[in-house]
């Protein structure tokens, strides 16, 4: 996905594609977030995306993206909470 389009979807408030989180703290909503995504129930075809270090107006809550996050927010896809495994690529992007 193209940064402009990340911008785009992380700035749209009123997008079902997009999931806001300003911690990683919240896994299993997280988790919730990646398992609705992977349903595309209303048959989108397209990715939905987790912004994580983002407000829920999408602005930016300074959360350090460090390895070590990046690692834990990968595993949740084949930790054994999420069946069957989604596909899903964790990404650090700067917009």
């Amino acid at each position: 996905m193209e940064d402009r389009e990340l911008q785009t979807l992380r700035s749209d408030l009123e997008s079902d594609r997009v999931e806001r989180k300003a911690s990683a703290s919240e896994r299993d909503k997280i988790r919730q977030a990646i398992c609705a995504f992977a349903n595309d129930l209303p048959n989108y075809q397209q990715a939905g995306v987790i912004f994580i270090g983002a407000n829920d107006n999408g602005t930016c809550a300074n959360l350090p993206i460090t390895d070590e996050l990046l690692r834990t927010l990968a595993d949740m896809r084949s930790d054994g909470n999420i069946t069957p495994f989604p596909t899903m690529t964790v990404q650090k992007r700067t917009l």
